[in-house]
């Protein structure tokens, strides 16, 4: 029999939550996504050095200021993993820009702009932006000008629909933080047909399906198989490659759990929402609020770590007075 990884692929696209190349090149996935937590990792691991050099090189030769260098990294990642994928690369604009429109839609230019200096096209990527309704705001400017977005750091309906109001390419609502939450809260545990973000993701896919909206639900960031498996025949699947290779090992079977078919009949009213309604029901909604909030802390302070990873070898290629690879 195929095994689950196997089954999972034929109704549902799977994307490596990583930036280990060598995950990419076992597991096969179509796409894959990266963010600064995994970027930091993977450019700690010596099989990437080269990665982080390029950019140090970059940086000192175009006497760039740090951030610039750390997009740099972040794109010689994604450069690398489009080599490996056939699908689309995500790449993350700065946490930090989390509230800024602006801010957001420059990096997202230049992402976007670098990548296309590397021979990858703009449809070979996805800018993730974070579920503010900032991001929203940025998401409807990038997706208007033909860059399509991966709209992260997503724990609610209400964000889900001011995604898609944004006409966003792509969804990534986080499943295991939100079990983490109400685990936390409740002090109990949760088989995975109760688990939390499994029904919120289930929500959410039957509110897009069910109203005729076209952005991709990919559900991220899970604690076990099981909820992989109650999400089976999602739009899209982004896993990291520990549980991936739970998948490949498991030859039991694999049942469907999502499908066009069924999501009128559990899919909420259609909403429209305004600013002040957005940031009411977000106010009102403790986990999603709480969390968002947490996950742009998170990203920034790894995105912080990065640069000062960044900054030190600057320091370092200057001292050394070589253009060559650091010792």
């Amino acid at each position: 029999m195929p095994s689950k990884l196997d089954q999972l692929k034929t109704m549902t696209t799977i994307v490596a939550d990583t930036g280990d190349m060598e995950a990419i090149g076992a597991f096969k996935p179509t796409d894959c996504t990266t963010n600064p937590t995994l970027i930091l990792k993977a450019a700690q691991m010596p099989a990437y050095r080269h990665l982080l050099d390029e950019a140090i090189e970059w940086g000192r030769s175009h006497r760039a200021v740090t951030s610039e260098v750390t997009d740099r990294l972040a794109v010689n990642f994604g450069a690398e993993l489009a080599r490996l994928v056939p699908g689309r690369v995500s790449t993350e604009v700065d946490a930090d820009l989390s509230f800024d429109v602006e801010g957001m839609v420059a990096k997202g230019r230049a992402i976007i702009a670098d990548y296309g200096t590397r021979g990858v096209t703009a449809d070979r990527v996805l800018i993730k932006l974070a579920s503010t309704w900032e991001g929203a705001r940025a998401c409807e400017i990038l997706q208007a000008e033909g860059i399509d977005c991966n709209m992260t750091l997503l724990f609610s309906l209400a964000q889900a629909v001011a995604c898609a109001q944004a006409n966003a390419f792509l969804i990534s609502p986080f499943v295991g933080r939100i079990l983490d939450w109400h685990v936390k809260a409740s002090g109990r545990t949760f088989e995975p047909e109760e688990d939390p973000g499994v029904l919120s993701v289930r929500q959410i896919y039957a509110y897009y399906k069910a109203h005729g909206i076209d952005t991709v639900v990919m559900g991220a960031s899970f604690r076990s198989l099981g909820e992989i498996e109650a999400l089976a025949g999602c739009d899209r699947l982004t896993i990291a490659p520990a549980l991936l290779d739970e998948l490949a090992k498991d030859e039991g079977t694999l049942t469907r759990k999502l499908d066009h078919a069924q999501a009128a009949a559990l899919a909420p009213a259609k909403m429209s929402l305004d600013e002040k309604t957005f940031r009411l029901l977000m106010n009102e909604d403790a986990m999603a609020s709480e969390k968002l909030s947490e996950g742009i802390r998170l990203f920034t302070k790894d995105l912080r770590s990065l640069r000062e990873l960044v900054a030190r070898r600057m320091e370092d290629s200057i001292a050394a007075g070589q253009s060559g690879p650091l010792p």
